[in-house]
């Protein structure tokens, strides 16, 4: 029989949107629609229907054998009823819980989907740092909860999917220079998620383990949520065009000193091998022989010298990335299955990349017997690229190019890039390769299968006792793929290489558990269990830098001897781990926990390590009985918790590797111990976190704040550390470092306007602060090199914070005045220049509900922290950045002192040219005149949408038509020519950046139905 009708409520008579309605008795459930409406098919022997919504008390209403059944539902004081998904998947009353979490629902998710969903959670979590390298396919996202705590891990969170513990390790990293390839939460289908809920620090992560120092990012991926068969279709189309691009000068052309003329592009002509645009005047009639000009008798042409002004925005296409998603399921009295398929396919800004994605999700639960519980789950993705863009200062950047060019170069002109004998076609032929056949012939490919999957028993013994059993895996074969054609400017005979990386981490684990209430004011719960963690990891890499003939790319080609690598790895850890609760009238609560680790990656004295955690909670409207419709809901939580870190295989003993012979006709490999001497004494690293917060709700839920604090000391890094070459060693493992993180987090939702006709506007704030500081190292270092950038180095130094910027600064009298000599700037002293980390980060999003229709709006942004632009460097140096063109007429006079002989100095005078100027105010060696703050606020995201319930009298329904932006406008920056938003990867090293991929600004329409 099917039951329809409408959810109202009583003082307002407005529809209620979202109201569970269950058959009492059952599993069979459904939820109202924009409209307040729903249907239901209840069996014949159901006696009653269950109607529960937050902020508004449950009714129960008889079914009697009618088919309409219209409710009204009276507002109460709020209790905080919803579940939420703790460490190892146990559910927990959110009033409960004694630490700050934070989740994001998958339909957040699913209305404004991006490839990679750590870039949907922007401006949505409180306390996370969350940097996407660049607008690239394919490109990785770093995403950093509450502060820096280690000096050589890369310090993201520990991601579960589904119980699964899943491997994030790039699959092609680009430091300062490379490909990415992206990281392995990429692989996670937005279209497939539940919910996402953040545990942000060690006090809510404690029972992940070693792994959880960083916190837990929890996905539970979608289930069946349907009595009956349901079909759920979505597609989404966007289209991305850059963000930002440098901005170049159009008014002088190549070559230097004013002059060019072309002969071969290596030095024949007239500067004609120089790669900057300090030649002539563009644009005022000059004809002058050009790379393009024709030959006439053996003879270059002089052709019109002009400007072409679009010619690198004009290089860019119009990115595409197209989303199909279908899903099936269907749930009976004691079984549910949900199937899901997506498909993706990216074509980049960047001409001939792409990437394409296939996924498959299955979920199924069944109960057999009342004490029976069964449920499997499993991912597989497919994800290939034909080609993915190169980063950094390399040949094969083409953004690289583009900061050292000639002006005049038409663009569009290259795209042929060869001449009919099979000759290369180019501007330049003693640095740069021509930016197409970059991307048409050197590739760099990948194929990567994937599957995670976990299937679990529980068996509950009695109504407060049961055992649940798991086995979860994560595998993988990744295959990157890297080529150069003959002919490449790095690489004239062309270059061939292939890694494979095969990945297998499989869990098992138990968990008992007891929840019981003694009496009406005393509850207990205690959950005991264990773990056991095998992780296996082989990569083989080949590659050979000659090959025997053009365009032929097997090994078997290669010229000289293939040189070829192979890595293998194995960890295990075991665990026990126990947590419970103690509650009093359920609103006084006290959460222990404890675990045991025992890593195969330490020495036997030091592999066991325990680490506990301790939290406390009361809901003061409950202990005092203070509910009012003003306040609704009041709890205070503190805790202290640590956790424990291990390190990579194989740090204790020195370890034989081989390589390759003497020379290319030996047959014996060499025999060799690599340069880091290991430590058979390493400790595990430590983690202390003390964190109060407070969750403060008024007016019927109307207004909710929640406000955090945490301290967090991590000791007893594990680093290496540089020693003299005179130990037979560079460097050593070592125990060392102390890093402290203090903060606040605040969350503040709203909903200012909510009207009887169905309008309401939520508003939703987010605020984090964090300041980290390294406390120390060991005795006799001053500090620890974390990355380096030309001159620039990226420092963990005692008194500083993490991820110091220290590079030259210009040479400087005791006043602090700039000192010139002849006329220019010179390097001064290695010094302080900034640090990467953001003083803070906000996000504010505002959503407009009417009926049908939802708008919504995020602004997010950071204040604070610094980044080192290559970008301005070297496009200044090379005189194509628009800042150039300052005293292109008639000169520059520095603005700071000269020494007048005599001892002292006196304001400088000196006129030089600005290609004298630019050059020596921006090389490689003054890192302090590109460092830029790298405070930003960004039009993030908007939506507007609309939902039809339901299509006259067929079953299709939720028919929801929106229109999406993404990254829409860079509202606010102090740092020229780039997004500040950038970096070469997710690692450690961060603030530094050069040849920008541009961020993408994405515009597309999302549609969704189901039947």
């Amino acid at each position: 029989m099917r039951i329809s009708g409408m959810v109202t409520s009583t003082d307002g008579a407005w529809p209620l949107q979202g109201v569970t309605v269950v058959v009492v008795g059952s599993t069979i459930g459904t939820v109202t629609n924009m409209e307040g409406r729903y249907e239901i098919d209840v069996p014949a022997i159901a006696k009653k229907l269950r109607f529960s919504y937050i902020g508004y008390k449950t009714v129960e209403v008889d079914i009697a054998g009618r088919t309409v059944i219209d409710v009204e539902m009276e507002e109460e004081a709020i209790e905080v009823k919803e579940v939420t998904v703790t460490a190892l998947g146990i559910m927990k009353a959110e009033k409960a819980t004694g630490y700050a979490i934070q989740s994001v629902k998958g339909e957040e998710i699913a209305k404004t989907p991006e490839v990679n969903i750590l870039n949907s959670l922007q401006g949505r979590v409180s306390g996370a740092v969350i940097t996407k390298t660049s607008g690239s396919v394919g490109a990785s996202t770093r995403i950093v909860l509450r502060g820096v705590n280690s000096l050589s891990s890369d310090n993201q969170p520990l991601f579960v999917v589904d119980g699964v513990v899943m491997n994030n390790w790039n699959f092609g990293g680009t430091y300062n220079e490379g490909v990415n390839r992206g990281s392995g939460i990429a692989d996670i289908n937005p279209n497939d998620i539940e919910s996402v809920t953040v545990l942000k620090g060690p006090n809510a992560a404690a029972l992940y383990g070693s792994r959880a120092a960083n916190g837990v990012i929890i996905i539970k991926t979608r289930s069946a949520s349907t009595d009956h068969f349901g079909v759920t279709f979505n597609s989404t189309t966007t289209f991305d065009t850059p963000l930002r691009l440098p901005d170049f000068q159009n008014e002088y052309g190549q070559g230097t000193s004013g002059q060019f003329e072309f002969y071969d592009g290596q030095g024949r002509g007239i500067n004609d091998n120089v790669d900057e645009s300090w030649g002539p005047k563009l644009d005022i009639g000059l004809m002058i022989p050009q790379w393009n000009s024709p030959i006439v008798n053996g003879v270059r042409q002089p052709t019109p010298w002009v400007s072409h002004p679009n010619n690198i925005k004009n290089f860019f296409e119009i990115g595409k990335t197209f989303t199909n998603n279908v899903a099936i399921e269907g749930a009976g009295d004691n079984y549910s299955v949900r199937f899901s398929y997506t498909n993706t396919s990216q074509t980049g800004m960047i001409p001939n990349t792409d990437q394409k994605k296939n996924s498959v999700n299955l979920s199924a639960m069944a109960s057999p017997y009342r004490f029976l519980a069964l449920s499997v789950s499993g991912n597989y993705i497919n994800t290939k690229s034909d080609n993915l863009p190169a980063y950094g200062y390399s040949g094969q950047n083409v953004m690289q190019q583009f900061l050292w060019f000639g002006r005049q170069v038409d663009v569009a002109d290259l795209k042929q890039y060869e001449y009919p004998d099979g000759s290369k076609r180019n501007w330049n032929y003693s640095y740069h390769n021509n930016p197409y056949f970059t991307l048409y012939e050197n590739l760099n490919g990948i194929d990567r299968d994937r599957l995670l999957g976990q299937t679990s028993a529980t068996v509950k013994f009695t109504d407060w006792f049961s055992l649940k059993t798991g086995l979860g895996i994560d595998y993988y074969t990744n295959i990157n793929t890297a080529r150069s054609a003959y002919g490449d400017i790095e690489n004239p005979y062309g270059y061939l290489g292939q890694s494979k990386r095969t990945f297998r981490e499989i869990n098992a684990d138990f968990l008992f558990s007891i929840n019981k209430s003694f009496s009406e004011d005393f509850g207990f719960s205690l959950n005991f269990g264990g773990n056991r963690m095998d992780q296996y990891t082989q990569t083989l890499t080949s590659y050979t830098t000659e090959l025997s003939v053009p365009d032929v790319y097997t090994f078997e080609n290669s010229r000289i001897p293939v040189t070829t690598m192979n890595y293998l790895y194995r960890k295990r850890i075991n665990s026990l781990y126990y947590n419970g609760q103690i509650a009093w009238k359920n609103a006084l609560f006290f959460d222990f926990t404890g675990r045991n680790d025992w890593s195969s990656t330490l020495p036997a004295e030091n592999n066991s390590y325990f680490y506990p955690s301790f939290n406390v909670s009361a809901v003061l409207t409950d202990l005092f009985d203070l509910q009012s419709k003003t306040l609704s809901f009041a709890k205070l939580r503190a805790g202290w918790a640590q956790v424990g870190a291990d390190t990579d295989p194989y740090q204790l003993q020195p370890v034989y590797r081989f390589n390759n012979g003497w020379n290319a006709s030996t047959k014996i490999a060499q025999i060799y111990i690599p340069n880091q001497l290991p430590n058979p004494s390493l400790k595990p690293q430590r983690t202390n976190s003390l964190e109060i917060g407070a969750d403060v709700r008024f007016f019927m839920n109307r207004l909710a704040v929640d406000l955090t604090y945490y301290s967090q000391s991590s000791y007893d890094q594990i680093i290496s550390l540089p020693v003299t070459a005179a130990t037979g060693y560079t460097s050593k493992i070592i125990n060392a470092g102390r890093i402290e993180n203090k903060g606040v987090e605040l969350m503040v939702n709203a909903i200012p306007v909510k009207t009887r006709t169905g309008f309401e506007w939520t508003v939703g704030v987010n605020f984090a602060r964090n300041i980290n500081k390294v406390k120390e190292l060991t005795e006799g270092l001053d500090q620890y090199v974390i990355g380096s950038y030309w001159s620039l180095d990226v420092l963990a130094i005692p008194g500083e914070p993490f991820g110091v910027l220290y590079g030259y600064d210009f040479k400087r009298d005791e006043n602090g005045n700039i000192i010139f000599e002849d006329g220019l700037p010179k390097q001064g002293e290695f010094t302080k220049l900034g640090n990467y980390t953001p003083d803070w980060v906000a996000g504010i999003s505002n959503t407009i509900r009417y009926k049908g229709l939802e708008f919504s709006v995020l602004v997010d942004g950071r204040c604070g922290g610094e980044i080192y632009s290559m970008t301005t460097t070297w496009g200044r140096y090379s005189g194509v950045l628009k800042e150039t063109l300052i005293g292109r007429e008639g000169g520059i006079v520095g603005v700071g002192v000269k020494p007048d002989g005599q001892g002292r100095y006196v304001e400088n005078d000196v006129v030089v040219s600005a290609e004298e100027f630019n050059k020596a105010a921006y090389n490689n060696n003054i890192a302090y005149s590109s460092i830029f703050d790298a405070s930003f606020i960004k039009l993030r995201e908007v939506r507007l949408g609309y939902t039809f319930p339901k299509i006259g009298k067929s079953s299709i329904r939720d028919v929801s038509f929106s229109i999406v932006g993404r990254n829409l406008a860079l509202l606010y920056a102090r740092v020229p020519h780039i997004d500040p938003e950038t970096a070469f990867s997710n690692s450690n090293v961060q603030g530094i950046e050069f040849g920008q991929h541009p961020t993408a600004r994405s515009i597309g329409v999302n549609f969704s139905f189901k039947f």
